[in-house]
């Protein structure tokens, strides 16, 4: 996240995070009820030191089926202690034994059958235990921080881990966008990439002009929890008043085919900050993406936090899909990690 402007001031604290799995865990809050009838057996696993894709390998050989039949909701990070939900197709609902699934970094915490393979995205959002350590700031300012982003919630930027190692899929897009011809699976993650740029650009003057989580006349504006869109309308007291306990939030353009939906000053800055990016957009439409928007403020529920030893910070909170946690470290400070590379 390093070169973004932060939204509340300079940094905290000073410290490291992943000095172990344990100190960076996630575990899904489930989207639905399982059916408890069907031919997909939904396994709640807990790994660790292994990500998402990694995970579903190693269960469809444990299936002795394709890996195409294995769903799940969300992906998740390797270097974290994980708790999330994977869909195993058996048409003829006879399933091996689990005890042939467990090992030293994956075990089953439960399972039940259901009538369909888990889609990506569903899930209500994500609960995270962080833990940083060898921190250096005052805690009195460390705890004014992390108050201020629990009433105000954080800026949306997309992680890091959006645009792969060493940020390189925005070029990799560029080059696709020049005619290099790569797999379909690549091809999605590379549009990914390119819209995530042009929206962290947006976000990136929305933060620096102080308008990212107030809003501004010309605004289009989404429901919290929801991808519901309306506006642009004038901005009245009863409006500043759902801003200000976040059941609303300003959005950014998720860019491609179609008209900004922005007014007045908002379209403006907008179209100022994408216009570096004239390859970008141009390749975005071509590839026949609409416009689209995403929220540029997210909540953060339940935020809390202890200090369990001296220069130990234990964070407890829970953001929505897609949010990504590492932005409430960049607004804490100066975070790194202890792993190596």
């Amino acid at each position: 996240m390093s070169g973004r402007p932060r939204a509340f001031g300079p940094p905290a604290l000073q410290a490291v995070f992943r000095s172990r799995p344990e100190d960076f865990q996630v575990e899904e809050v489930d989207g639905f009820e399982p059916a408890g009838q069907g031919e997909h057996l939904l396994l709640t696993v807990e790994k660790r030191g292994m990500n998402t894709a990694h995970a579903a390998k190693r269960i469809a050989r444990w299936a002795g089926i394709p890996e195409m039949g294995v769903g799940y909701a969300g992906m998740k990070d390797r270097h974290a202690v994980t708790r999330q939900r994977f869909s195993v197709h058996f048409p003829k609902r006879v399933a091996p034994d689990l005890d042939g699934l467990v090992s030293d970094d994956l075990r089953v915490l439960g399972s039940v059958w259901h009538n369909r393979k888990l889609p990506r995205g569903a899930l209500k959002g994500n609960r995270f235990v962080l833990v940083l350590r060898e921190l250096e700031g005052e805690r009195a300012a460390v705890e004014q921080r992390l108050q201020a982003i629990a009433g105000s919630g954080l800026p949306n930027f997309f992680g890091d881990q959006r645009f792969g190692r060493d940020g390189d899929n925005v070029e990799s897009a560029r080059r696709m966008f020049a005619g290099q011809r790569v797999h379909r699976d690549q091809r999605s993650i590379y549009l990914s990439a390119a819209r995530s740029e042009l929206f962290n650009a947006v976000l990136s003057a929305r933060v620096a002009d102080g308008s990212w989580a107030a809003g501004a006349e010309g605004e289009v504006w989404m429901l919290d929890g929801s991808q519901s869109v309306f506006g642009p309308e004038p901005v009245s007291p009863a409006l500043a008043e759902r801003v200000a306990r976040q059941d609303i939030h300003a959005t950014g353009p998720m860019w491609g085919l179609g008209e900004l939906r922005p007014t007045g000053a908002v379209r403006a800055l907008e179209l100022t900050a994408v216009e570096p990016f004239a390859d970008l957009r141009a390749g975005l439409e071509a590839a026949g993406l609409k416009q689209e928007r995403r929220a540029l403020r997210v909540r953060v529920d339940g935020l809390a936090w202890t200090w369990p030893e001296s220069g130990c910070l234990q964070l407890e909170f829970g953001l929505p899909p897609g949010a990504y946690a590492t932005g409430l470290l960049a607004e804490l400070g100066e975070v790194r990690e202890a792993r190596p590379e």
